[in-house]
């Protein structure tokens, strides 16, 4: 639970941080394209680290590896499908495109886990 809650917090503050740097740091340096996708990673690496938070919660209230996979799952996935489009849209190295969608499943699976977990569970 602990674990989940950290990590939340986290990058919670690195959502806001790397926000602020791409609206101020990166202005005029990168493509309006580019901060939109800067911008996009943000905004997903927010929403998961609600998730994980949420993840660190319920964990008090339910055991069991479904939850635990779950904020695995939100974790694995801002770093892929958010890290990915950080490294994009600062580099425009199409290959950290390619990488994102794996983050979008991982963040897919984690709500089916939360999902499942709370209607078996709660």
């Amino acid at each position: 639970m602990k674990l989940f809650l950290i990590l939340g917090a986290i990058n919670g503050f690195l959502a806001v941080a790397l926000g602020a740097f791409g609206a101020h740091g990166l202005e005029g340096k990168i493509s309006e394209k580019a901060i939109g996708t800067w911008e996009k990673a943000v905004n997903y690496q927010m929403f998961h680290t609600m998730a994980l938070l949420v993840t660190g919660f319920l964990m008090t209230k339910i055991q069991g590896a479904g939850i635990a996979w779950a904020g695995w799952m939100f974790f694995i996935g801002i770093i892929l499908f958010s890290g990915s489009l950080y490294l994009y849209a600062t580099t425009s190295v199409k290959t950290f495109a390619m990488v994102t969608p794996l983050g979008g499943v991982a963040f897919l699976v984690g709500w089916v886990l939360i999902g499942y977990v709370v209607v078996k569970f709660l």
